[in-house]
């Protein structure tokens, strides 16, 4: 695909509080679409580090979330699956750090043509990188009021997981026929 080709691909950002079956979703519409997806950088990034992640480390999982994304686009098939887009990590530096690198700003101007936002309504799975099972309604209404500051009206996914896929490409279809 050339890089002309590449602008045309719809960008789809899930958004999510952990363990809300962003990946499992981002898996299945890909599948639906015959795409490619791309992964929370961030959790092949922290699984590799020997110590803590910090804020700093912040950056670097923006910068290459963002790289892998326009890489995986020249692969995509009229939409690329995002697994996450820099909105997780704006709010998760201000829970964390109480702020937000400027050059995490700056990096926030990427747009997407839809973005999905996942609810609570699934069951919470351990994992060594899930910090908050008790917080992850407070966390979905935090990604919802910052993507409204976005101005991005976001299309809430919530159910069974049938009904989360069905949801999601019904959303994806309408973008598509624009």
């Amino acid at each position: 695909m050339n890089t002309a080709e590449a602008e045309k691909v719809k960008r789809i950002a899930i958004v999510g509080p952990e363990c809300t079956g962003k990946t499992d979703l981002a898996i299945a519409l890909a599948s639906h679409y015959q795409t490619v997806w791309v992964p929370e950088y961030a959790r092949n990034y922290i699984d590799r580090l020997e110590r803590p992640y910090t804020e700093a480390d912040l950056y670097t999982i923006a910068q290459w979330q963002l790289f892998t994304e326009d890489s995986l686009t020249l692969n995509a098939n009229r939409v690329l699956i995002c697994d996450t887009d820099l909105t997780i990590i704006k709010v998760w530096s201000e829970h964390k750090y109480g702020r937000v690198d400027p050059k995490i700003m700056a990096l926030m101007a990427r747009t997407y043509d839809l973005h999905l936002l996942t609810y609570v309504d699934i069951p919470w799975e351990d994992d060594p990188q899930r910090e908050h099972p008790d917080k992850r309604e407070y966390f979905f209404n935090l990604y919802k009021r910052e993507l409204e500051q976005q101005g991005i009206q976001a299309v809430e996914i919530r159910g069974t997981r049938s009904e989360r896929v069905a949801k999601a490409i019904e959303s994806i279809d309408r973008i598509l026929q624009h």
